[in-house]
């Protein structure tokens, strides 16, 4: 790796860089020459995030493709890939990748348990796109599409797990978010409505139509809206608990379906 400038350590620092050290590396060790390593330098003064000025974000091991205009995957969705995991139980099953932005909980849920018949959806054309780069290698197919309206009608049933991190910030706190993320990310990735929680209710409504007996919704959320999210869970016809990893400042509301479903009459 090449030896990092102190110089550049204190410029980054000097812009507010809490990892300096790490970034300076990670910025030298990006290909190119100088003048390329000075125009990664100074987007990422000017306050550009470092995923996207080195095309890439660190996520559950894995190196995952990014690009402006896409949400950044962030550490604690972690543990949303977690329990993805634990629900399959170390056997392959449909997984959906709800409101995927890059793909990174696919791709990572992917990588832990092996062959899996993986599907991502988006709203949104360049995340779909994005999404592709980093499902391919992985076999995932990405759909573009509002929620479920973007799966094929034949998985109706058969999934074991949905794991959507929806956005859920509330409209009126996006303001006070960082500048990396209210700046350089779209609002549409962010907004969660008046309370945070509007698409969550859309994804718990939904989810029981798609879900195999047993098979499992997963929701990334905010401890504060926790209770909203579970709730919004219940009312889909799934029992509903939180699940809380304070190391990561994470939580996510786990959404079991019925084992079987009532006879009708």
């Amino acid at each position: 790796m090449p030896a990092v400038p102190e110089a550049l350590v204190a410029r980054l620092r000097a812009a507010g860089c809490v990892f300096a050290e790490e970034e300076a590396a990670a910025l030298t060790a990006a290909d190119g020459g100088p003048e390329q390593l000075e125009d990664r330098v100074a987007r990422r003064v000017a306050g550009e995030p470092l995923e996207l000025v080195l095309g890439w974000a660190e996520f559950c091991g894995l190196r995952i493709a990014v690009a402006p205009g896409v949400f950044v995957p962030r550490r604690r969705t972690g543990l949303l890939v977690d329990r993805a995991v634990e629900a399959l139980h170390g056997r392959p099953g449909v997984v959906v990748d709800l409101c995927c932005g890059t793909g990174a909980v696919g791709a990572a849920v992917a990588a832990a348990v092996g062959p899996i018949e993986l599907h991502a959806a988006d709203v949104d054309p360049t995340a779909v796109r994005c999404a592709e780069r980093n499902l391919a290698p992985v076999g995932g197919r990405v759909h573009r599409g509002d929620l479920y309206a973007a799966l094929p009608p034949d998985l109706r049933g058969r999934v074991a797990v949905i794991a959507a991190n929806a956005p859920y910030v509330p409209t009126t706190e996006i303001a006070l978010m960082p500048p990396e993320a209210r700046d350089h990310e779209p609002h549409s990735a962010l907004d969660g409505g008046a309370d945070g929680v509007d698409l969550h209710r859309r994804v718990a409504a939904g989810a029981l139509g798609w879900l195999a007996p047993g098979g499992t919704l997963l929701v990334e959320t905010s401890r504060r809206q926790a209770p909203l999210t579970a709730a919004a869970v219940v009312a889909g016809g799934l029992a509903a608990a939180v699940v809380r990893d304070d190391d990561r400042d994470a939580t996510v509301v786990v959404g079991t379906a019925p084992d079987r479903w009532p006879v009708r009459a």
